[in-house]
């Protein structure tokens, strides 16, 4: 099991070029099953979620060949419309392609998703939208199953709750549907224009995306595209995170600032030296005195929840005591423990934390418990004195490209070991 040796203190500078976008990559990668026409996805990341979403279209049935970060798919027979569970049992993506399937096909089975133990993330909204739409639900087994022979019908769907993996599954399903589907209470993260940006290329009819109403006019069939995924604005955060308590000046490419508009209004008001130096640039300079600043994660365009550990991170360098609320996951604390081993000082009051900072951290042998709580961990240990090891780094591995690589161009000490 590959661990991340790092020793800390060392000023980061230099550019690090930020990969396209997993939470982006995934969903368009879900859509190439809606059209038997080759779609061509550029700039996917290499991370563990996309091969697994690669091997589940292959399983279906599609055609999945890639050169480097491009990925060309052609669906034209889906031979079984189904995700099984040892293939999905990591990744909780997988219920993206219950909407195509049961689009293109009049049936779908997919086994319940699986992925990082963050807390609940219930499909329930997913499926009573479906069921909206013309689909029989019924589940059994650790499987869901949708089957809509005659094809699904448009609707007015509102969501009972902001869902992003629902508002894009039903975006999918609703693009073949007969008739006017409008979805409220939609979605509005960069992610979900993106898809709507790719479905558009195919020949779908939808006005809205980015708002929180969503209105699809259903075709008859899509066609094949072509398509490059946005830059990872969770990657560039985390980055930028870094680089604020690294010492030197380091630069993100290839991610739009007006992703990242919450998180970059509260690190200059926490004080770090943070701008915007183009359309797809930006630069941090590190050493900037830190004082605490609260926040509370929320949807987009609130303060995103994947950036809650990587700001705890960040506050633990941080004059004063901070607060961080955690609205959308009930268990998104994991790393804290792993933090006070490193010497942080941090208090848990239900969905809240309270960090006192500032601590000099120090090197310790941590576990990584999930994607975004490993990348906390290499942040703190960056800024710490003496060496971290940290443990189970497979779960960064499913969400950030060859992040020990891009840290070690700008001189971060990091290795990974078997």
């Amino acid at each position: 099991m590959d661990k991340f040796f790092i020793e800390g203190g060392h000023e980061l500078s230099g550019e690090i070029p930020i990969s396209g976008a997993k939470n982006a990559a995934l969903p368009a990668l879900a859509a190439t099953l809606l059209t038997a026409g080759e779609v061509v996805l550029n700039r996917i990341p290499e991370v563990r979620d996309i091969r697994t979403m690669a091997r589940l279209l292959e399983s279906i049935g599609a055609s999945v060949q890639v050169a480097g970060n491009e990925y060309r798919i052609q669906a034209e027979t889906l031979s079984s419309p189904e995700a099984p569970y040892d293939l999905v049992k990591t990744m909780r993506a997988s219920s993206l392609v219950l909407g195509p399937l049961v689009a293109r096909t009049g049936r779908a089975r997919v086994s319940m998703p699986g992925g990082c133990a963050i807390g609940a993330r219930p499909i329930d909204l997913h499926l009573s939208a479906l069921e909206k739409l013309g689909a029989t639900i019924s589940q059994a087994h650790g499987y869901v199953q949708a089957e809509a022979p005659g094809g699904l019908k448009g609707a007015r769907i509102s969501f009972d709750r902001i869902t992003v993996t629902g508002t894009e599954d039903i975006l999918m399903a609703a693009v073949l549907a007969d008739g006017e589907t409008v979805l409220e209470n939609a979605a509005r993260e960069p992610e979900v224009v993106d898809l709507a940006d790719l479905l558009i290329q195919m020949g779908a009819s939808i006005e809205g995306a980015g708002t929180p109403v969503i209105r699809i006019q259903g075709v008859g069939q899509l066609n094949g595209a072509s398509h490059s995924i946005i830059g990872d604005r969770i990657e560039a955060g985390t980055f930028l995170i870094a680089g604020a308590l690294g010492g030197g000046e380091l630069t993100v490419s290839g991610v739009r600032p007006a992703h990242l508009e919450a998180l970059l209004a509260k690190m200059r008001q926490a004080g770090a030296d943070v701008a915007e130096s183009g359309p797809e640039t930006i630069r941090v300079s590190g050493g900037a005195p830190l004082h605490a600043t609260d926040v509370i994660t929320e949807e987009h365009p609130g303060f995103a929840t994947d950036m809650q550990a990587q700001w705890m991170a960040m506050m633990t360098q941080a004059e004063g005591e901070s607060v961080v609320v955690e609205n959308i996951f009930e268990n998104r604390f994991m790393h804290v423990s792993e933090l006070v081993r490193m010497g942080a000082r941090i208090s848990l009051h239900g969905n809240r934390a309270v960090v006192h900072g500032k601590t000099d951290l120090g090197g310790a042998n941590v576990m990584a418990s999930d994607l975004r709580a490993s990348a906390s961990l290499v942040i703190a240990a960056l800024a710490a004195q003496g060496q971290t090891v940290i443990d189970r780094v497979y779960h960064i591995d499913r969400g950030y490209e060859k992040i020990e690589e891009k840290l070690a161009a700008v001189g971060a000490r990091i290795q990974r070991m078997g």
